[in-house]
């Protein structure tokens, strides 16, 4: 990252690298020139068990539900999507599980609320 660094930038070029930055950390966009694979790799998973307690808080009996298995998957199913929202994330998430069959039948009676409100509205 020096010889990025003792380049005079201007305000567009650094707006742009810091969106490429930015998307190779939580949009899957591939990781920008001058950093080390390695500290993105750490920083992208950070991030992702990030993600994973915030959604865990905002859908616990969905986390819960799945017991030690959450954060491996949320993480590999959030992997390369931009974050859009705990609650919207959690929604999604678990549209996934129930599209493939494995949501746990305590997690859709958590999320089967919102489900319906969605059915009255698109109604």
């Amino acid at each position: 990252m020096s010889e990025l660094a003792s380049e005079p930038v201007s305000t567009a070029l650094l707006a742009q690298r810091q969106a490429d930055l930015v998307a190779a950390l939580v949009a899957g966009a591939p990781d920008p020139p001058g950093f080390d694979p390695r500290l993105l790799a750490a920083a992208r998973e950070a991030l992702l068990r990030k993600r994973a307690g915030e959604v865990a808080r905002a859908w616990p009996v969905l986390a819960a539900a799945l017991g030690s298995r959450w954060p491996a998957e949320f993480m590999a199913w959030a992997a390369g999507r931009p974050p859009a929202g705990a609650r919207t994330d959690g929604r999604d998430f678990a549209r996934t599980l129930a599209r493939a069959g494995t949501l746990p039948r305590l997690a859709a009676r958590e999320l089967s609320p919102w489900w319906r409100l969605v059915s009255r509205l698109r109604g």
